[in-house]
């Protein structure tokens, strides 16, 4: 029997009463699974950096899970950004997930703030500076859409390594070949960093093409006949573990030993997918107050 894969989990930070418990029920679900960490989102724009701040911090406390929050560079001074993070470190917390970050709303393209960092590389060397983090980056096996082609995402993630990331973490993907042409090329192109395939359990099919879209993520052929049937048939969510558990599973046939899943703070089919390729849950993990 193969040996189960290292797992972690992103959630993302409540903006309501309702989905503060939606994200409880995600934490104590697979807190159980025992994931190597587990991250939270920043909201596009940084519009939820106090809510991070208080789900990451909420999460530590209350879990004893190692939590990385995510920190971008969008609409803020270098000082401001740098401040977030010492208080990250204040609260105890020692890795982050640091990211450029999405454009506010509304706007079509990243402007970095005139006082503010100005791509991903100068916020991780500031960060790395501190000697406070273990820092972790994202990874596009699928060109970025900022990015020239695939190669340029390449490039860029041989600059983030060399200015202190220690491990990266993908956008998603549906086809475990997209990982591994990815991962093949920046090996040639001496990166030697871990690399963690970003997991997404489709909980909803037309929501994740919409995401899948914006992402500039390809969608196989045949997925929308297959989730039609699914959908008529009332086993959508038996065909999206099935889907995901392959995939998974092609990917550590392939030597990879990481898996960090999406969770959109629902927590049923990663849990599942989990139970599937034989990680199993630890009795007796409880919150403690």
């Amino acid at each position: 029997m193969s040996v189960p894969p290292r797992i972690s989990f992103e959630f993302f930070p409540p903006r309501s009463l309702e989905a503060s418990f939606k994200l409880w029920e995600t934490v104590q679900m697979l807190a159980p699974l025992k994931p190597g960490f587990v991250s939270v989102t920043y909201g596009a724009g940084g519009t939820t950096r106090k809510l991070t701040h208080e789900a990451v911090t909420a999460i530590g406390k209350n879990f004893g899970l190692n939590v990385a929050a995510h920190l971008t560079c969008v609409d803020a001074t270098r000082a401001e950004t740098l401040e977030i993070a010492g208080q990250y470190a204040e609260a105890g917390v020692t890795e982050l997930v640091a990211l450029r970050g999405d454009a506010p709303k509304g706007a079509e393209r990243f402007t970095p703030h005139p006082d503010g960092f100005a791509s991903s590389v100068e916020l991780i060397e500031a960060l790395a500076a501190t000697g406070k983090f273990t820092l972790r980056v994202g990874a596009y096996p699928e060109p970025h859409p900022d990015a020239a082609d695939a190669m340029a995402d390449v490039r860029w993630l041989k600059r983030k390594f060399q200015a202190g990331a220690s491990s990266a973490i993908t956008q998603f993907f549906f086809e475990a070949d997209t990982f591994l042409r990815f991962r093949d090329a920046c090996v040639k192109e001496g990166i030697t960093g871990p690399i963690l395939p970003g997991i997404l359990p489709i909980e909803n099919w037309d929501g994740t093409k919409r995401f899948a879209a914006r992402c500039g993520t390809a969608v196989p052929a045949g997925l929308d006949d297959r989730f039609a049937a699914a959908k008529a048939e009332g086993r959508s969510d038996a065909l999206s573990v099935d889907l995901c558990v392959d995939l998974c599973r092609r990917l550590m046939a392939e030597g990879v030993e990481d898996l960090h899943f999406y969770t959109l703070n629902r927590p049923y089919l990663s849990r599942d997918v989990c139970l599937a390729m034989g990680i199993e849950a630890q009795a007796g993990l409880v919150r403690v107050a």
